[in-house]
């Protein structure tokens, strides 16, 4: 029985592209392996068919041949069916090999990126973190700060290769350089990370004994680090390439250093805004007067108390808040009033508060407003 034309058993024109050419044959090995055809006797011969005519169409210098003198160019030892049965494979071509590539191309993601994937790639570093406390007085004004930060740096004695002296890896003997090692079992063949190179591709004939051929050593190095005015808690920067030094010459991770502010003892911060609760005096909040208040830049102002002020009245200064960060302009500070009960009295104060008590029928509005709806409930309720 002739053989089928190599097109026909794809399914695909003569003007077809390698990408065409494999996509046709990922199609029909699909369709016709034998492990999803099992009754179908005819399968197993289909699908060595079109393993044949994959293997003889994949390789450009095959293909050239085939187009030229069709079936003749690979009879008498030479081509595919020659070079499969040399290596043991199975008569219709070398199906191992054809089908390998598209097992790799299907499954190449999960196995390292296909074939060559193993090769010795370079590997960016780690990011590192850094935790910087601050006071609050700090996060207004801004600073420079030196960090000392210990991770993993190239090393110095062999540049990072690993090799003593700074030569340069050789070619891995096992895989060749592939970083992968392949294995027949049955139709397929199974690629495994090359154990002598660990998936490298390359090794190191003498390691550095300063890092010992890992290319990278352990150092405390100290960093100088602006930190503009305005950061809050949660504030996180980024210096690019000051994390761990990279692996075969990848680049160095990043750092990332995240903020915290401290409590203060005076203000209490919310977003731009500051605020300070100033305790008064129960004669200053009935009379009227000045207060001494702090800013946060260090300074002080006088705010100017209203007669008959209640507690936890709040007034605004504009302008004397945390800055806005990488912005124009400062926030407001708030002061609340807390007028303060006063404590340990002697007799004669006491004396004068139960005068004034008694004087004071209209001056506790509050107090009057509160007590009359009392009153109004009370009566609700016996009526």
């Amino acid at each position: 029985m002739a053989k089928r034309d190599y097109y026909e058993v794809l399914g695909i024109d003569r003007s077809a592209d390698a990408d065409e050419i494999k996509k046709a044959y990922r199609r029909k090995a699909k369709e016709l392996h034998p492990d999803r055809n099992a009754d179908n006797p005819e399968a197993e011969s289909a699908f060595k068919e079109v393993n044949e005519a994959y293997d003889a169409l994949k390789d450009p210098q095959k293909k050239a041949a085939y187009d030229r003198f069709g079936h003749a160019a690979f009879e008498g030892g030479m081509g595919a069916g020659a070079a499969g049965a040399r290596r043991g494979a199975h008569p219709g071509g070398d199906f191992a090999s054809a089908f390998s590539d598209v097992f790799e191309d299907l499954f190449g993601d999960f196995m390292g990126g296909g074939r060559g994937g193993g090769r010795q790639r370079a590997m960016r570093g780690s990011d590192l973190r850094y935790n910087l406390r601050m006071t609050l007085e700090e996060a207004f004004a801004g600073l420079n700060r030196t960090i000392s930060v210990t991770s993993l740096s190239t090393c110095d004695a062999c540049h990072g290769t690993g090799a003593e002296g700074g030569a340069e890896p050789v070619t891995c003997p096992t895989c060749s350089g592939m970083g992968k090692v392949r294995a027949q079992q049955g139709f397929f063949t199974v690629e495994r990370t090359c154990p002598t190179c660990g998936g490298a591709g390359q090794i190191v004939k003498n390691p550095c004994k300063a890092c010992g051929g890992a290319g990278r050593v352990e150092k405390t190095r100290n960093l100088s680090v602006d930190i503009p005015a305005g950061v809050e808690t949660g504030t996180r920067m980024r210096l690019a390439g000051k994390g761990e030094a990279g692996m075969r010459g990848g680049p160095a991770g990043d750092l990332y250093i995240f903020i915290e502010v401290a409590d203060h003892p005076i203000f209490l911060r919310d977003g731009n805004t500051l605020f300070c609760r100033v305790p008064v005096s129960v004669a200053t909040a009935a009379l009227g007067g000045d207060v001494e208040v702090p800013t946060i830049d260090g300074g002080r102002t006088r705010v100017k108390v209203p007669e008959g002020s209640q507690s936890g009245r709040q007034m605004r200064l504009r302008g004397k808040g945390m800055p806005a960060l990488r912005g124009a302009g400062r926030g407001d500070m708030v002061i609340e009033l807390a007028v303060e009960t006063p404590v340990n009295l002697s007799p004669r104060q006491k004396e004068l508060l139960h005068e004034f008590d008694k004087l004071g029928e209209n001056n506790n509005p509050e107090g009057s407003s509160f007590f009359s709806k009392v009153k109004s409930f009370w009566d609700g309720m016996t009526g």
